[in-house]
């Protein structure tokens, strides 16, 4: 054998060893994805200068070969690329900060179909964060070149001697430190080769075996894509997972190139939106789990692969630089979610509708918090209605008005969209709709289930209502009445709109001993017995068809104080106290309320004693409890004494049946 020569690597510093252990390279295990991108760097080359006519050997059956020997702890990398002189040695490993990449691209630029990965001085030296010795045996694809056998022990001095390899190509050969003989574990070996280099456009063979994909299909064009080829490739990402409910795909190779498939999943209640999901690429490397700066926050949820080189890494690939083309890209990315939701929103409204449940959250999420794309969105967005939108080609949908003289009249409600059942608007449609009844106000329920009562009670009156009952639509009401200052968001349950109620009812005197009315005699019973100074008592009498089918009484919380107390939950993490003053409209037009009077007639001036007085108290009570429960008022005392009052009143009612 021989010696060539021996020397100092030329660095910068007395060892750069400790610098790449502690500082570029943290996680041990990325040497691998180091070493075969170098490998796939260099089957690359002998492509480019292959297409330029200096070789004329086979490029076809390019290969990397992963082997381990445990009994001499050593772990080897092979490749069939373009390999290295003694001199191009000395150049790329000896001078450690230099870059034989950028050298090729710049000679032979346009001549390969894949770009170059990386830079083969520092992700080379990542091999010494687990070896203890590494050895190169490369050949040059150089006619008459000598192969050349290179070693180094971990310290600035390194021996370069002839080699007798016959091949053209490389083998790095890795003498494993004591401590990392993880890497010699077939499972280990395999799980690396998964993780970072499944989508190399190079086979890589570990124990016989190809272990990659090898086809990155975010780098194919969406024209030679099928809907199947889509599904197939996030099931192979995220395994045992619902199907995705549609999907993005970016390709585009200016100002910035950048490749990738993005999709939007099913959301599960328990989702945390701040946590990423897409896959970070480098020219089909992994690099990371974590996008958070390259994809816009209200998009995390999202799943996929983003995969450029424009991205600006460091060293490791390990951390993000962030500058102004990052956030170009952010910008670009959320433009074409944006125009992917358009185009399915204008394409086919049936799939945009069903989808919406899911997609509704990153659109208001995003609305909320970029104001570009809250500008390419706000006119799709859609909200589910009371009105009844559907009608057959020959009928066209209607929704009733008020005309004058109380009449009612039928009138074309143009827009909307009706999926399974069900209609959905967008706030345009829903004023233009409502202008003549009330015109900038929108009627609103968050909880159908808890305000079920006053969402009948608006639609009896032919009021239409908006579900906002989304998790984040607490906070988005907020940012819509910012945007439309001129419209007045109402929930069903803050207030009493005037046309809900009977204003000529109840003014007749019923006690001419004091000239009460009865909604006055109601009002005085209900304050008497429910004795809360901080409690606003309103009697109204409720319009309907069926007074049976409307409340006897409603607990009001007026908006302002209502959205300073869903805002103090949300900040406190906990339930908020239900505040004290609050109003109750108890309903005059009730039959339960008109037997109540009845009941006790006579009961406020006679000390509340006799056997009915005390059951119109209990009844008072019972009535005021009902209306709580609906806005979820009651803590754990006001439940028990509800439950106790109930069979308080229960009794009674059994005595007199007796």
């Amino acid at each position: 054998m021989t010696v060539l020569e021996k020397g100092n690597i030329t660095i910068h510093t007395e060892n750069i060893f400790p610098i790449i252990k502690k500082s570029l390279y943290s996680a041990h295990e990325i040497f691998l994805r180091e070493l075969v991108s170098n490998a796939v760097d260099a089957i690359e080359k002998l492509k480019m200068v292959a297409f330029a006519g200096e070789y004329d050997g086979d490029t076809d059956n390019p290969k990397i070969t992963i082997t381990v020997d445990k009994d001499k702890k050593t772990l080897s990398v092979t490749d069939t690329g373009i390999g290295m002189t003694a001199d191009e040695v000395k150049k790329y490993i000896n001078q450690v900060a230099f870059s034989s990449a950028e050298e090729f691209v710049q000679k032979y630029q346009g001549g390969a179909d894949q770009p170059i990965i990386g830079h083969f001085g520092l992700g080379f030296y990542s091999s010494f964060i687990v070896a203890k010795t590494v050895e190169i045996d490369t050949r040059s694809y150089k006619d008459g070149a000598q192969a050349v056998h290179w070693t180094c022990d971990g310290s600035p001095e390194f021996e370069l001697t002839d080699s007798d390899r016959t091949e053209v190509g490389t083998t790095v050969t890795l003498t494993l430190q004591d401590e990392e003989t993880e890497y010699l574990e077939s499972s280990r070996v395999r799980q690396l080769v998964k993780t970072y280099c499944d989508f190399m456009p190079v086979p890589i063979e570990f124990e016989g075996e190809v272990l990659n994909q090898q086809a990155a299909i975010w780098r194919k064009s969406p024209q030679n894509l099928s809907d199947e080829d889509y599904l197939e490739f996030y099931r192979y990402l995220y395994p045992f997972q619902d199907e995705p409910l549609l999907w993005v795909h970016l390709k585009t190779d200016y100002p910035f190139e950048i490749n990738g498939i993005l999709y939007f999943p099913k959301l599960k209640p328990d989702v945390d939106v701040t946590q990423g999901n897409i896959k970070l690429f480098c020219n089909q490397v992994f690099v990371s789990d974590h996008c958070e700066e390259i994809v816009p926050k209200f998009l995390m949820p999202m799943r996929g692969v983003i995969d450029s080189p424009d991205i600006p890494l460091n060293v490791s690939r390990s951390a993000l630089q962030v500058d102004r083309k990052v956030r170009k890209i952010a910008d670009f990315i959320a433009k074409k979610v944006a125009d992917r939701l358009k185009e399915l929103y204008q394409e086919d409204k049936d799939q945009y509708v069903k989808c919406w449940k899911d997609l509704g959250t990153f659109v208001k999420f995003g609305y909320i918090n970029d104001e570009k794309f809250k500008k390419q969105v706000e006119d799709i967005l859609i909200y589910r209605t009371t009105a009844n939108l559907s009608g057959s080609d020959e009928e066209k949908p209607t929704v009733q008005v008020e005309t004058e003289g109380d009449a009612w009249q039928d009138v074309s409600a143009e827009g909307g969209i009706v999926y399974d059942g069900e209609s959905y608007t967008t706030l345009e449609e829903y004023l233009e709709r409502n202008q003549k009844r009330h015109e900038n106000r929108v009627y609103y329920c968050t909880d159908p289930v808890s305000q079920a009562t006053y969402v009948e009670l608006h639609k009896s009156q032919g009021l239409e209502v908006l579900y906002l009952d989304s998790f984040i639509d607490t906070h988005f009401i907020g940012y819509l009445e910012r945007d439309r200052s001129e419209v007045k968001f109402s929930r069903v349950d803050s207030e009493l709109d005037e046309n809900l109620v009977s204003q000529d009812k109840d003014t007749e005197i019923v006690d001419p001993n004091t000239n009460k009315t009865r909604s006055e005699q109601i009002k005085e019973l209900f304050e008497k017995a429910l004795n809360k100074p901080k409690l606003t008592i309103r009697t109204e009498s409720l319009k309907a068809d069926d007074p049976q089918g409307t409340p006897p009484a409603m607990v009001l919380l007026p908006e302002a104080m209502r959205r300073l107390r869903d805002m103090t939950a949300m900040l406190q993490q906990e339930k908020a106290e239900f505040p004290e003053e609050h109003i109750l409209v108890v309903n005059t037009s009730h039959p339960m309320i008109q037997n109540l009077a009845s009941l006790s007639q006579g009961a406020i001036v006679s000390e509340g004693s006799s056997p009915s007085a005390e059951l119109a108290n209990l009844i008072c009570h019972h009535v005021y409890d009902l209306a709580l429960m609906s806005q979820k008022g009651f803590d754990a005392e006001g439940m028990k004494q509800f439950v106790t009052r109930s069979n308080q009143v229960l009794t009674q009612l059994t005595n007199k049946a007796v």
